[in-house]
């Protein structure tokens, strides 16, 4: 029964940790590129989009599909560092304990 109790308690500091790290990546904000720095998007930790930042040369009509094009790559590049920040956080909190394929935290 002992076991059963430090296996409870460090269940429940991992929680705390847990809580912690999303709190840590609700307040961090991640920023995208692409061409070469014209488009930029902002995500925060949990991956939703806070700002798109467009250089006013690519507002031409004649490119707009190019202009939709670098939006959506610069919101993928965020996403991936968001994604890698995320991983890193988690392996904090876990000690590099290996979770079950699927299991996606903190989302």
């Amino acid at each position: 029964m002992k076991n059963l109790a430090g296996l409870m308690k460090q269940a429940q500091e991992m929680q705390g940790k847990m809580q912690e790290m999303q709190a840590k990546l609700e307040g961090l904000e991640v920023e995208g590129q692409a061409g070469a720095g014209m488009v930029s998007v902002t995500l925060n930790g949990k991956g939703d989009m806070k700002r798109v930042r467009i250089d006013p040369k690519l507002a031409d009509p004649a490119e707009m599909e190019m202009l939709e094009d670098l939006v959506v790559a610069a919101h993928a590049d965020a996403r991936r560092k968001v994604e890698a920040t995320a991983a890193e956080e988690m392996q904090k909190v876990t000690g590099g304990l290996a979770l079950p394929g699927g299991m996606k935290l903190p989302f």
